[in-house]
């Protein structure tokens, strides 16, 4: 049994989505970013958070890897080319569209206001849609990002994306919108809206 700890208005949910995905027990346990409970397990302060045969991963990207590895699922083998490919695909999504997310909460509301910079969203806005419409390459030629099954690169895009949608710098983009539509409508991803407790 898996414990996730965290929010899931936040990178919690990428974890939760795949635990539904897989099909793998877990107990979820409401902590906030910065809470007493999550810094006794993080100093960082930041969720999630996986308990897991008595230890403690934290990082969304590195606690969804550890699953997909473990349950042999949602991932190319590691040491494969595949896997070089969706690992690339994967960095791309953290550098080019979860950081830019972040920047814009840091400079909306995390930062202390004299450290924000003011009109800085429509220069995010425009990196993230930039890094949108390279996906949607992709798109064009196959329904997931990294060919014909899900993967780890398709749950942390589509969360992106529902990040993005809520910092109002989502793109009307065809490809994509279709694209989430088909994602949002998966049984994981709606299962993954109510976690288990």
């Amino acid at each position: 049994m898996y414990e996730v700890i965290g929010s899931p208005k936040t990178r919690t949910f990428r974890v939760l989505w795949l635990l539904e995905e897989l099909g793998a027990p877990y107990r979820f346990i409401e902590e906030t970013p910065r809470s007493e409970g999550i810094i006794a397990l993080n100093p960082l302060g930041k969720v999630p958070a996986l308990r897991v045969d008595g230890d403690i991963l934290t990082d969304s990207v590195a606690i969804m890897t550890f699953l997909a590895d473990r349950h042999n699922a949602f991932t190319a083998p590691a040491g494969s080319i595949a896997r070089a490919r969706q690992d690339a695909l994967t960095f791309y999504i953290i550098d080019e569209m979860d950081a830019v997310l972040w920047s814009s909460a840091k400079h909306s509301f995390v930062l202390p206001e004299e450290k924000r910079v003011a009109n800085l969203k429509p220069t995010l806005g425009w990196e993230y849609e930039r890094a949108a419409r390279h996906l949607c390459r992709r798109l064009e030629k196959s329904p997931f990002l990294c060919g014909d099954d899900l993967s780890l690169p398709d749950i942390l895009a589509t969360h992106c994306a529902e990040w993005a949608k809520a910092s109002k710098i989502m793109p009307r983009i065809p490809v994509f919108d279709a694209y989430l539509e088909r994602m949002a409508a998966r049984p994981a991803y709606q299962a993954a809206r109510t976690p288990r407790t």
